[in-house]
């Protein structure tokens, strides 16, 4: 049997405050929430795992202990050079210490286990109350060693969601007191059609062509997160989402289609009763936000499933966005907070030709980024 564990997180960033030095005493302390291809996955096999009969090749054992799992599924053998590390959000470090900042003085990272999502309102989500109360004390271990500032939090993507949920559930004071500003990177609300494909393919879990197709499948259908990043009926309505010769799938269609798609009773209902009301239910942070997007991107708008066949590929229509962040989603973030009288501060940018990835790694989009990062620290 293969057992997996996470690895949450470059390693470059630690949860815990380091002794001073030399980091610029003027700027606050800036928090990273990174997304969720920022994860890792560990892997040890045991005395129960049984390999597969004629492989052609001898594969060596793996030992007892815990091993990173190849992230290349194509090479026919593994590249020495593999670091050890995930290094996502490595330009975005680097360049926030050229202007002074230094990691594990006035510059940290939050980890979280991508897997899971948070929770409706009265329902248990141990992972997500895990992440919460980590991160709180986090920013106030920040705060504090960097004379009381208040802490700039910069997500990517998924961390976005993950720091606008907490954000919400955390008292208003207390984000008065610790919060000087969110940087909202690569993320809209009300989730994208394009993460409504790797739930499909009920057919390819059970039958995979490949490892990659095995593990990315089964592991998208199985995370609670997938169902949070779903197309929300309050941004999307009764627009056609998948298309089928049969019928069309909207975002008011959520149940049906996951019920089309193969998951049970019971699963339909945790997306009804968990995930959902999440969607449903996002609000503006009420601390100043600046929410950076890239444009000019075709992005899936739809998919077209004409024969109804979910394990097959699709064909995809395109519409504007960084690839995977519609910009109906950044439009519709617009609304929500800019339209909030009690958001003390909002600002929108949308930096054109800038794909999901880029944003965190483009130099162009990185001084954007890092000059926002500045403005929200004076």
């Amino acid at each position: 049997m293969a057992f997996q564990r996470l690895l949450p997180l470059v390693a470059l960033l630690g949860l815990f405050v380091a002794p001073p030095s030399s980091a610029v005493p003027s700027l606050h302390p800036v928090v990273l929430v990174p997304g969720n291809t920022c994860n890792q996955l560990e892997a040890r096999l045991t005395d129960e795992y049984e390999p597969p009969p004629a492989t052609g090749c001898r594969v060596p054992r793996q030992g007892w202990g815990w091993f990173r799992l190849w992230e290349n599924f194509t090479a026919l053998q593994e590249d020495p050079s593999l670091l050890i590390r995930n290094v996502c959000m490595e330009g975005l470090v680097e360049a926030l210490e050229r202007v002074g900042y230094r990691e594990g003085e006035n510059l940290f990272g939050a980890p979280y286990d991508f897997r899971y999502a948070p929770a409706a309102p009265g329902l248990a989500s141990p992972a997500f109350s895990g992440f919460s109360s980590s991160l709180r004390h986090l920013m106030e271990r920040a705060s504090q060693r960097n004379g009381n500032k208040p802490v700039v939090l910069v997500t990517h993507s998924l961390g976005g969601l993950f720091d606008t949920v907490f954000l919400d559930q955390t008292p208003l004071r207390w984000r008065r007191r610790y919060v000087k500003h969110l940087v909202m990177l690569c993320l809209g609300v009300g989730g994208s059609p394009l993460n409504m494909w790797p739930l499909a393919s009920k057919a390819l879990a059970a039958n995979p062509t490949s490892l990659q197709a095995g593990v990315l499948t089964y592991g998208n259908r199985s995370f609670a997160s997938m169902f949070s990043l779903l197309p929300s009926p309050r941004v999307y309505g009764r627009t056609p989402l998948v298309i089928t010769r049969d019928r069309n799938y909207s975002a008011e269609d959520m149940a049906e289609y996951l019920t089309a798609a193969g998951f049970s009773e019971d699963e339909v209902a945790r997306y009804r009763t968990r995930a959902l009301p999440v969607t449903l239910n996002l609000r503006a942070p009420l601390v100043p936000m600046t929410a950076m997007n890239g444009i000019g991107v075709p992005t899936v708008d739809k998919l077209v499933f004409w024969d109804g066949n979910f394990s097959g590929k699709p064909q995809l229509v395109n519409g504007d966005g960084d690839g995977q962040i519609n910009l109906e989603t950044v439009l519709a973030l617009q609304r929500l907070v800019g339209a909030d009288p009690d958001q003390p501060y909002f600002k929108s940018i949308l930096i054109p030709n800038t794909t999901h990835k880029g944003m965190i790694s483009d130099e162009s989009a990185l001084k954007r980024v890092v000059s926002e990062i500045l403005g929200a620290s004076s």
